[in-house]
Formats: C-alpha cells, sequence, structure tokens
C-alpha cells in the first residue's frame, strides 16, 4: 500500500512511501484488540484503593454487652461493621490489575489494529518536520495544512523530540509520541495516524 508523503507545511509532495503488507495488510483480528486494550486500560489502574475493615478500625475489642438477655442481637465488639464506626464488609483492598498477554497476541493486536486504519485511510506520512522551540502557535499550523485541526490525531515520530512533543501538549485534539511506545489502545484511539519520516519503519520493525 502506497501512501502520500507531505512536507512540514501541510503541503502534499511528489514522494510516497510503501507500507509493509504484513504489518499494515493483514485481516484483523477484532479478539486480539479486544484483549490487548483491555490489558492496557486494566495496567492503568493504581489499585490504591483500601478501606478499614473491622481488623484495622481502631478501638476496643471488649465485649460490649452479654450475650444473652439483652432482647437484641448478639455483638463481640464495637468495631462490628453493623455499629457506626465499625470496619466495612467486603471492601476493596489494593491490588494489582496487570493482566498478562502473550507477546505474539499483543503484536497481532498492533497489526490488527495499524491494518484498520489503512484499510480505512487513516494514515499519514509527514517528512522534514522540526522544531527549533516548543510552539503551540506552530503545531496548530501544521494541523491547519493537514486540514487535521479538528480531527483526533496521533503522531508517531521515529525517536524522542521535545520540541514537537511540547507543542502539541496543549492541544487537546492531538497527541504525540515515540514509535517504540505505540500501543493498540494508542493507535484505535485516534482518527488519524501521522507518521514522521521512518516511523513506520520503525514500527515494521518491531512487528514484522
Amino acid at each position: 500500500m502506497k501512501i502520500d508523503v507531505y512536507n512540514a507545511n501541510g503541503s502534499k509532495t511528489d514522494k510516497s512511501v510503501t507500507l509493509n503488507k504484513s504489518v499494515f495488510g493483514i485481516e484483523p483480528n477484532d479478539h486480539a484488540i479486544y484483549l490487548d486494550v483491555k490489558r492496557f486500560r486494566a495496567a492503568q489502574r493504581q489499585g490504591t484503593h483500601d478501606t478499614l475493615h473491622r481488623g484495622l478500625v481502631s478501638g476496643s475489642t471488649r465485649k460490649i454487652k452479654k450475650q444473652k438477655g439483652t432482647g437484641t442481637a448478639r455483638a463481640g465488639s464495637i468495631k462490628n461493621p453493623l455499629f457506626r464506626g465499625g470496619g466495612t464488609t467486603f471492601g476493596p483492598e489494593p491490588r494489582d490489575y496487570t493482566q498478562k498477554l502473550n507477546h505474539k497476541v499483543k503484536q497481532l493486536a498492533r497489526r490488527s489494529a495499524l491494518s484498520y486504519k489503512a484499510k480505512e485511510k487513516a494514515i499519514m506520512v509527514v517528512e522534514g518536520l522540526k522544531m527549533e522551540a516548543p510552539k503551540t502557535k506552530d503545531f496548530a499550523g501544521l494541523m491547519n495544512g493537514l486540514e487535521m485541526a479538528n480531527n483526533k490525531t496521533l503522531m508517531v515520530l521515529p525517536s524522542a523530540n521535545d520540541n514537537v512533543f511540547l507543542s502539541s501538549r496543549n492541544l487537546r485534539k492531538h497527541r504525540v509520541m515515540v514509535a517504540s511506545d505505540l500501543s493498540t489502545y494508542d493507535i484505535m484511539n485516534c482518527n488519524t495516524l501521522i507518521f514522521v519520516d521512518d516511523a513506520h519503519k520503525v514500527i515494521e520493525g518491531m512487528l514484522k
């Protein structure tokens, strides 16, 4: 599949790049995408939620009344969950939400997501993108030139570039990340993928 190349001003050049069919042209596997997105979102959870059960509530463990003859239910401690100020019953406790997924399934998921974007013609390539300093106005101008100002885009860089990253940080609909960090969730969570220079080759090297 051939993709047109645009310059840093947003104008189409006479160049084009060919995307690897084994990465951008496979039959997408929806279940692999589902598993990898679920794994990614689960990994974002901190799992630090906690409540005080009766073993953690401060207070005496003295039996507050005799066992029988009071006409009410028996109670062994003021920390009983039935009492005000008592412990929480079956409350959440700190836990790790990480889910394991085989490496080949994760690769299949990313190839499937990229193939969906290729089928939808939602992939662009931009060359010669350079920013001397972080300027949101310059990045917004590039998006206007590409007619992507109102689209949810993900710009993928071949290597880290702080100026480009910082220039996009205040724009709600645009994100920038390095090719090596690209996940299935990131691919599916944008309308258009924008590869800068050889970023697509970095991804092909990882997923072939």
